[in-house]
């Protein structure tokens, strides 16, 4: 069986993809050194792990900014929760390190 050419469509949409999820990688990494230096400061100020007013405020501002752009609000909230509930993980970990 013979292989068919690469179809030159699909790897044009491949290797955007490719650029994307690597932008987000970029873009996580850079999130996350804020917040680890947010938890340094909390753990010094001995302020709590988790703001539950603030990550609420940000889920409806995340939610309404996802149906905007028209990407599926309850994906984009889940994926918001996974990143905040890391972070807090993140602070804990900063002020038991104190």
């Amino acid at each position: 069986m013979s292989e068919s050419a690469p179809d030159p469509i699909l790897a044009s949409y491949r290797a955007s993809i490719d650029n994307i999820d690597a932008a987000l990688i970029h873009i996580l990494a850079e999130r996350f050194r804020i917040t680890k230096a947010v938890g340094t400061y909390k753990a010094e100020k001995a302020l709590p792990a988790s703001d539950p007013g603030r990550e609420e405020r940000q889920i409806a501002r995340l939610r309404r900014l996802a149906e905007d752009a028209q990407l599926d609000p309850e994906f984009s909230e889940k994926f918001l929760r996974f990143i905040i509930q890391e972070v807090i993980r993140h602070h804990e970990q900063a002020a038991e390190a104190k």
